[in-house]
């Protein structure tokens, strides 16, 4: 292993501001001259964007509707026998409902079929989580159960830049390092899945979150060009290029109609990965074939391992039913999760930026056929959501 392969990925734990537990990963030396070149820089280009910053902070200040988030299909909190009727799409919990008891399923549904959490072969979370699903919010939720629970809770630092898969090397260190950790503990990076049977090491619980993988890339779009999360980019990374005003000022819409390169040409060929684009990635792995864009291969594999591997993926778009599936699935490390999160719901609002999330007809249309495969998965696993809550609570289904 090389020196400098070692030194990124060496474990130093150390307590920050919001208490959570970082695997340190040393930033390059930068001269004077660089340090104050990168603060003229940030100078200008806040300045060139005055006029729109405290709009734009304002609209930071403003609460994240629930609509943003149950934009699609029903959340947990319209479960009843008024809106069963009203809901036949199997996308949708109910329409899941309906369909399972239509097909002679609901019967034979049991929790302990579609609970992983039981072939973990250690007492430890891995949440491997996705780019613009809402996934500091569970972060965040998931330190305040470690206080009450009493489990330790632990997470990467950013680093400046990264590649989008990790070698077998670099993947290896990962599991050791984790291994380390101990049990009764979570782990929370933005990372591929990975086999850690294949590697010698004990299989983790693993969870996720997800969100349409369009509303993700328009999410994705308007908060890397909002100007403060831009020049926080500077700071980590101080090679990374200005942008001039109609890199900020490009509505999403005019943005793919006209097929900027390379952030809104959305086709197989294109490797950009700048807004994450590529969903199916984080559950797909680490192999070549998992970085390829909406395809099918990928998705199936993506879809395997969800099945094989993971204990619940979840969706902000779900609240109530996220939470009460972690709760049912996952008990050592969620119990009492809906208390905690309703209690002050306003903590777990974070990283939001206000944005237009309307589609153009024409613009709508190129990407659900860019996205074809990618949207597939991410209805697979909103199926098996609603399926585990289901068994869980058809009793109360039954009954409505």
């Amino acid at each position: 292993m090389s020196l400098n392969a070692e030194r990124s990925y060496k474990m130093k734990l150390r307590d920050v501001e919001n208490a959570f537990k970082y695997r340190r990963i040393p930033y390059p030396k930068r001269s004077v001259e660089l340090i104050a070149l990168l603060a003229i820089s940030c100078t200008f280009f806040l300045f060139m964007h005055t006029n729109k910053l405290n709009s734009r902070l304002k609209e930071m200040e403003v609460k994240l509707q629930p609509s943003e988030f149950s934009a699609l299909g029903l959340t947990g909190n319209h479960i009843s026998g008024h809106d069963a009727g009203k809901h036949d799409d199997i996308n949708t919990l109910h329409g899941t409902y309906q369909y399972l008891k239509s097909t002679g399923q609901l019967e034979n549904l049991d929790p302990a079929h579609l609970n992983n959490t039981p072939k973990a072969e250690r007492d430890f979370v891995f949440y491997n989580r996705l780019e613009k699903t809402g996934s500091q919010s569970m972060t965040r939720l998931i330190k305040q159960l470690g206080d009450r629970l009493g489990f330790d809770t632990y997470r990467n630092i950013v680093r400046p830049s990264r590649p989008i898969t990790d070698d077998e090397e670099n993947e290896n260190d990962l599991v050791e390092q984790l291994f380390e950790l101990g049990e009764h503990a979570v782990y929370v990076e933005h990372a591929n899945w990975v086999n850690f049977t294949k590697h010698g090491s004990p299989s983790p619980i693993y969870i996720n979150m997800i969100r349409h993988p369009i509303q993700k890339v328009i999410s994705a779009y308007y908060y890397q060009r909002h100007p403060l999360i831009f020049a926080q980019t500077l700071m980590r990374n101080p090679n990374k290029p200005l942008k001039n005003k109609k890199f900020f000022d490009t509505k999403f819409n005019d943005c793919v109609r006209n097929r900027v390169r390379p952030y809104c040409v959305f086709d197989a060929h294109n490797p950009f990965n700048g807004d994450w684009r590529r969903f199916s990635l984080h559950l797909c792995g680490n192999s070549e074939i998992c970085t390829h864009f909406n395809s099918e291969t990928t998705t199936q594999i993506a879809k395997m391992n969800v099945e094989r591997e993971y204990a619940v993926v979840g969706s902000w778009e779900d609240t109530n039913v996220t939470l009460a599936v972690l709760e049912a699935y996952i008990p050592r490390f969620f119990t009492g999760a809906t208390e905690v999160y309703y209690n002050r719901t306003e903590q777990f609002t974070i990283n939001t930026v206000s944005h237009d999330t309307h589609l153009d007809k024409d613009v709508e249309e190129y990407l659900k056929s860019s996205f074809s495969f990618e949207i597939e998965l991410y209805l697979f696993i909103k199926q098996r959501l609603y399926k585990q809550y289901i068994a869980v609570h058809k009793n109360a289904f039954q009954s409505n």
